[in-house]
């Protein structure tokens, strides 16, 4: 199996109709393709759904120049005056619209970095546009929701079964593609777990099929993995390694995570401290339903229980 590339990047669709979307999305899409004009756009939603992967689609179907910036690496005021103020600033080689994507936009500073980029979507209007990505759009300012159409990438009820289905043709045939023996089953339950995160789930299937096979036994240790990693951190007080894990295991789904935490406190925690707990993840469950920032709020609810439990 060849290992050097990420299975994300490789097996990317290249166009909106190879993305496994809600139809009134790809409805969308489709339209500004054929018009052969995207407005400022700010594509919203869970990690892993495809916003990146449409913006780079759509400017690829096209042929627009395009520069890629990611937000939560480079959310300084220096990236605007230098990067996107040359890049927005010159025509394109064949004179059409150029655009850039800010990935992970959210992570732009909102005090100066994102009062500073309305400015650029004014004074260079004419010759680019821009296309931003993020998981929480109420942490974009008013005035760039204003300069751009909103498209949230919200996957109704109805469609959600046809879109894990699509997605697992899409997995099997890159799997059989790689020569990975595999059980639909594992692969089933994968893709359940991390829905609607498509790269979460091809990330997941690329690290266990090092082996050549992806069997049940996975299963157990990825759970088992990821929960004694995160009780560590939390008995040895290391915040940043607990943000860490919050990030790579949020999931989309808080409150499946906070009743694995419960289901595993006795292996990990005092018996004495076990009731304040549960108090506190009864507390946060119940915020996350409706909560603006579901990071936060598990961060929130990890670092509580990290300083009132006494561990084992």
């Amino acid at each position: 199996m060849d290992t050097t590339f990420l299975w994300v990047e490789e097996y990317r669709p290249k166009n909106i109709d190879s993305c496994i979307l809600p139809q009134s999305l790809k409805k969308t899409f489709l339209e500004f393709i054929r018009e052969g004009h995207i407005p400022n756009l700010i594509l919203s939603g869970g990690p892993g759904i495809g916003k990146t992967t449409v913006a780079k689609a759509m400017l690829g179907e096209i042929g627009c120049t395009h520069m890629m910036i990611n937000g939560s690496e480079e959310s300084g005021i220096d990236v605007l005056r230098t990067k996107i103020k040359n890049f927005a600033s010159t025509v394109s080689l064949d004179g059409g619209r150029k655009y850039i994507i800010l990935d992970e936009a959210d992570y732009l500073n909102p005090q100066s970095t994102q009062p500073a980029l309305r400015g650029f979507m004014e004074e260079f209007h004419r010759n680019c546009g821009y296309i931003l990505t993020c998981n929480y759009k109420n942490k974009l300012i008013e005035p760039l929701h204003s300069r751009c159409s909103v498209v949230d990438f919200i996957i109704p009820n109805l469609e959600k079964p046809k879109l894990a289905d699509d997605f697992m043709k899409r997995v099997i045939a890159i799997l059989n593609e790689q020569g990975i023996s595999y059980d639909k089953r594992v692969i089933v339950e994968i893709i359940y777990k991390h829905f609607p995160d498509w790269r979460r789930v091809l990330n997941e299937l690329q690290r266990y099929s090092a082996s050549g096979t992806i069997d049940a036994g996975i299963l157990v240790n990825i759970a088992e993995v990821n929960i004694r990693e995160l009780m560590q951190s939390m008995k040895n007080k290391e915040f940043t390694n607990v943000r860490k894990w919050v990030v790579n295991n949020l999931d989309n789904d808080s409150v499946r995570i906070l009743r694995y935490v419960y289901d595993n406190l006795y292996n990990y925690v005092d018996g004495s401290s076990i009731p304040h707990i549960v108090v506190i993840l009864g507390e946060y469950q119940y915020k996350a339903a409706f909560v603006a920032d579901q990071e936060i709020n598990m961060l929130a609810c990890l670092t509580e229980i990290m300083a009132r439990a006494k561990f084992k």
